[in-house]
């Protein structure tokens, strides 16, 4: 008996700038991020894309993907898009875009990545308030004390 529905892995789920996808169908990524060292908050990400890669799984299923805020508790931003597996061997790769998010305060952000209601990944992202020497410029020296005649 040949199964119907088989929930796929996550193979990958990665946060970047960009997402390419070359004349031969593979894809590349550009700026994969680790962290967001920003020099002032509140902060707007223009653009980030979250690239996930599904496998081993059969039929029809629904991708949702969130950012999550500091509290854990608060959805900055949430995405859903269906795909389907048709065999175990194959692979679905979605690529979500994300415009506009903004980062409030520092602290670790989460991206929730769930397949059918089921969550499947939750991983950090944290955002780092580093001040620019601009904004924060370092102390002058002390003043020489003045010379006493004798």
């Amino acid at each position: 008996m040949q199964p119907t529905r088989i929930l796929p892995d996550l193979q990958c789920s990665l946060v970047c700038e960009e997402v390419r996808q070359e004349a031969n169908g593979n894809f590349f990524l550009v700026g994969v991020i680790n962290f967001l060292r920003v020099p002032q908050l509140p902060v707007v990400a223009g653009r980030l894309c979250v690239f996930n890669r599904w496998t081993a799984g059969i039929g029809q299923f629904t991708e949702s993907v969130k950012f999550i805020a500091p509290d854990q508790t608060t959805v900055l931003r949430k995405g859903e898009m269906k795909f389907e597996l048709k065999d175990a061997a194959l692979h679905a790769t979605n690529v979500m875009v994300f415009g506009q998010i903004e980062f409030k305060t520092a602290g670790t952000y989460f991206v929730e990545v769930l397949v059918d209601d089921v969550m499947k990944l939750r991983y950090p992202i944290p955002v780092i308030h580093t001040p620019s020497a601009e904004q924060n410029p370092l102390p002058k020296p002390p003043e020489p004390p003045e010379a006493n005649p004798a």
